[in-house]
């Protein structure tokens, strides 16, 4: 820990004040803790944690005997909210910890956040592991802009919107995926990004099967058959951005909203269009309507 001056910040080694701690850990190997992370979990009064059984392991993993834990999770967070405001209103330090990585991304922990600071209650971040930075570390993309997608969606009509917009998109596109669902989502982006789009396939981060693959678009399907056995464990894909010089030089709204409209209605029309051009959508709409009556 280091202050402004780049000097050790002192007081990390002071005791904790009323506060909720949000505490990043590990995805899977335990070293990659952080000495701050450890002291504040050793140091907080009571654990708020997406699920006990996991965060009471990870405690005797890293040797802390647990205090009281609690559970925040998805489905109860609003509710338990109100229980870890009242515990920092009596003055105590709240570590929140996920399963896994930084709290609220993807992860429960956002309605949380809120409700302490709407309560007037500092929330401090602990800074770690995340999925999101350390798959985009290892891309070798040269954009420092980039989008967080979260999961990619799961019906067919979303997920075809989905890969449509990152087609589009000039900043690089990060997103999770689960292993029964990696190979329709891949085959996906197969299909609707340019062949020699970039992209880059992260699996098990920091776990003993991490692997990490970095193709083009039009290797995925070749790469799906090949790596058959691997399509297990989680999944965070990144996805380098359109160029823009060739995203501008791209066909206009007008020419694509000829080829679409015999198979699509002027609304999907207009909406693919306009993603697939940068035009705006509601005056693309207008000009479908317009050739549809036409």
């Amino acid at each position: 820990m280091q202050n402004g001056q780049g000097r050790p910040d002192k007081r990390a080694l002071e005791p904790l004040q009323a506060g909720l701690y949000v505490v990043a850990t590990p995805l899977g190997n335990l070293g990659d803790i952080t000495l701050r992370g450890k002291q504040v979990l050793a140091g907080a009064a009571c654990i708020a944690c997406e699920d006990t059984r996991m965060t009471r392991e990870l405690l005797r993993l890293l040797d802390i005997a647990p205090p009281m834990l609690v559970s925040v999770r998805e489905h109860n967070e609003r509710e338990a909210s109100s229980g870890v405001v009242s515990r920092i209103a009596a003055g105590d330090a709240v570590a929140y910890v996920s399963d896994a990585g930084t709290p609220a991304i993807s992860d429960p922990g956002a309605r949380l956040v809120a409700a302490v600071r709407a309560a007037g209650f500092p929330t401090i971040p602990i800074p770690g592991v995340s999925a999101v930075t350390a798959a985009l570390s290892v891309a070798g993309f040269e954009s420092t802009a980039f989008t967080f997608l979260g999961f990619a969606p799961t019906a067919k009509g979303e997920l075809t919107t989905f890969v449509e917009a990152i087609a589009a998109r000039v900043e690089t596109s990060v997103f999770f995926e689960s292993p029964h669902r990696i190979d329709k989502t891949l085959l996906a982006l197969a299909g609707g990004l340019p062949p020699e789009r970039r992209v880059v396939i992260a699996r098990e981060l920091t776990k003993k099967f991490e692997t990490v693959s970095a193709l083009s678009a039009g290797e995925i399907g070749d790469w799906l058959v090949s790596n058959a056995e691997r399509l297990r464990g989680e999944f965070v894909v990144v996805v380098a951005g359109a160029d823009q010089a060739a995203r501008a030089s791209a066909i206009d709204g007008r020419t694509l909203l000829k080829a679409l409209l015999p198979e699509l209605p002027p609304a999907r029309a207009a909406k693919v269009a306009a993603k697939l051009s940068g035009e705006d959508r509601e005056t693309l709409y207008a000009l479908a309507e317009s050739m549809k009556s036409g």
